[in-house]
């Protein structure tokens, strides 16, 4: 294929077109520093003394697999099966890219097929897509979604959503020019978003449970939705959770989004991920994404196909009802692996020892040094409300070894209320000698 370079004419009409000046104007929205970062690179160095390198900054993380580890705020560490790590690593499944051409894609349209099935079944829902970017994405993808169920545009967004799901549906929202309400940070799980509820809202979007680690029945908040014509959107950031507490299909969720980072996925420094994106039936032609179904061939064999594939890549263009190119592939193999070895009862099982590993944990903290736990109900996450500012609090135990949790300040920096409340999460990874490091630790610091 011939490169040909457009001409400073061609870059004109190309700009004139979608109405800006210049080249420049696109990136706009790009902070100063990070367009243009001064990088202070040391001069070439060979290959052996780069690696040296690069391991002697590596040597500087504390790393959760080396370290007691309470770090949760939407990203979790679970135990992973060597079988799961095995079986993605196959050539026939890590080679194998998206199925643009279905036809000799049956075995990753399989897999799919499994993974949307258990999806649906986890969430409470009719169906699901073959997954999407992360759960952020799926979060911001739900939101239009709604927008174009309803036609309506305002979403109303919860003060318990994780702020970084947050931060994408407003980006979303501030580039189209659509309203939205964010609601003020919920610590205390109390916050009544019916009230903010009008003709022109299109979504509901609650995390449960919340970012402060709330656990909530929203039955009453999808009936007001129901009442207005609004459609309830429920994000789930620790999937493992749907083990143990009532789906989000079953008290009323119109879309649910989650995170499926827990299941099969490592922590990976923040990625890849995986974002799960399920629904009700009759909103099924309007979901984002890819869908597999199953069918048969002219040979009555069973296959498996792309179906309703609406996207920008597809025949529909600018109808499209999303813009997604791909899936989270090798991830969703991951998740689909993992939860096929764990099975309904070990879900359950794995969701009971989380529960109470925290539940030990909030027991041994709670008036601790004038520490105070929020919460009334939680899942494997709570929140802990210091008499001193958590990040001092977490840099001290770092320097003792020890991840102890995330200060909620790192999430919401501009508000004060946030600056003495520690996030923790407790999983089937902890053991009572990190619990007694953990105890012994904040003794000393607090």
């Amino acid at each position: 294929m011939r490169y040909l370079g457009q001409t400073a004419a061609d870059r004109q009409a190309m700009l004139a077109a979608i109405g800006v000046s210049d080249i420049d104007a696109l990136f706009k929205d790009v902070p100063p520093e990070a367009l243009n970062p001064e990088i202070d690179l040391p001069p070439h160095r060979g290959e052996l003394e780069v690696e040296r390198h690069i391991a002697a900054l590596a040597a500087k993380n504390l790393s959760p697999a080396d370290a007691p580890c309470f770090l949760g705020a939407g990203a979790y560490r679970h135990h992973i099966p060597a079988a799961a790590d095995h079986l993605i690593q196959r050539s026939e499944f890590l080679t194998s890219y998206t199925p643009y051409q279905p036809e000799i894609a049956q075995g990753t349209l399989q897999y799919l097929f499994e993974f949307q099935t258990q999806v649906a079944l986890i969430t409470g829902m009719d169906v699901a897509n073959a997954s999407l970017y992360d759960g952020a994405t799926a979060c911001g993808e739900a939101v239009l979604m709604a927008q174009r169920v309803t036609k309506r545009h305002k979403a109303v967004l919860s003060g318990g959503l994780h702020p970084h799901y947050r931060d994408v549906v407003t980006t979303l929202m501030r580039q189209t020019d659509q309203p939205f309400v964010a609601a003020p940070m919920d610590v205390a799980g109390t916050e009544d978003l019916s009230t903010l509820i009008d003709d022109q809202t299109a979504c509901v979007v609650v995390q449960n449970p919340s970012l402060f680690g709330h656990v909530r029945d929203l039955s009453a908040l999808s009936k007001a939705c129901q009442a207005k014509g609004v459609l309830l959107v429920v994000a789930v950031s620790e999937v493992v959770s749907l083990g143990l507490i009532t789906p989000p299909g079953e008290m009323g969720a119109d879309i649910v989004v989650a995170e499926g980072q827990s299941i099969g996925v490592p922590l990976s420094f923040g990625g890849p991920y995986v974002g799960l994106f399920a629904a009700k039936e009759k909103f099924l032609r309007q979901m984002p994404g890819r869908l597999c179904g199953e069918t048969v061939d002219q040979d009555g064999k069973r296959g498996f196909v792309l179906t309703l594939s609406a996207r920008e890549q597809h025949i529909r263009r600018e109808k499209a009802t999303s813009n997604i190119c791909t899936n989270s592939g090798l991830c969703a193999l991951a998740f689909t692996i993992h939860l096929s070895l764990l099975g309904e009862a070990g879900l359950v099982r794995l969701a009971e020892i989380n529960h109470g590993k925290a539940v030990e944990l909030a027991e041994r903290l709670d008036g601790l040094k004038g520490a105070k736990v929020v919460n009334q109900a939680f899942f494997n996450e709570f929140t802990l409300r210091l008499p001193k500012p958590a990040k001092e609090v977490v840099e001290a135990l770092a320097a003792k070894g020890i991840l102890g949790g995330v200060p909620a300040s790192r999430l919401w920096p501009d508000e004060p209320e946030a600056e003495n409340l520690l996030l923790l999460a407790a999983t089937e990874t902890n053991t009572d000698e990190d619990v007694e490091a953990l105890v012994a630790a904040l003794e000393e610091v607090l």
